[in-house]
């Protein structure tokens, strides 16, 4: 998987483009495109196994987006990206990830960019609209007669009471 660098940031998938007034940005969608400046990251010490490599080296990411600078989004894809970061998202509206699965800082921050680029992705689509719908005469009945076939079956399980005997 080839890694493009875009002024010290790695990123393995989508689109680095390079905009006709010469700053480069990261596409979205064919329409959205986040400028690299909204987003910076925090190159912090990683936990887990590893020697004493583990105190020496900050391989894990923490990259900051921040949602509501970022004009390109619309009002209710940024409702949307808050509902789906949940707690990665702060109060004050900036996203925050964080990668730490790699023992490598430069895969660590293409994966911090891939992922958010996947949950922007995710926040643009709109949901389908669910309109309810109301059972046909024909499921009622279906469901009324299946009804009254299992308390059918129900009640031979039930003992023979004496005054029923006769």
């Amino acid at each position: 998987m080839p890694v493009l660098f875009l002024t010290r940031l790695a990123y393995t998938e989508g689109e680095v483009v390079v905009m006709g007034n010469g700053r480069t940005m990261i596409r979205i969608t064919p329409e959205i495109s986040i400028d690299p400046r909204l987003i910076s990251m925090d190159f912090v010490r990683a936990s887990g196994p590893g020697g004493q490599n583990v105190n020496k080296v900050a391989t894990a990411v923490q990259l900051r987006f921040d949602a509501v600078s970022c004009s390109v989004l619309s009002d209710d894809v940024r409702e949307r990206l808050k509902k789906l970061a949940g707690r990665r998202m702060t109060a004050a509206g900036v996203l925050v990830i964080d990668a730490r699965r790699f023992a490598n800082q430069k895969h660590n921050r293409a994966d911090a960019i891939a992922r958010l680029v996947d949950l922007l992705r995710k926040a643009v689509v709109k949901p389908k609209v669910r309109r309810g719908t109301r059972p046909t005469l024909a499921s009622k009945q279906r469901r009324v007669e299946a009804k009254r076939r299992r308390g059918e079956t129900k009640k031979l399980r039930r003992p023979v009471r004496r005054d029923e005997l006769s």
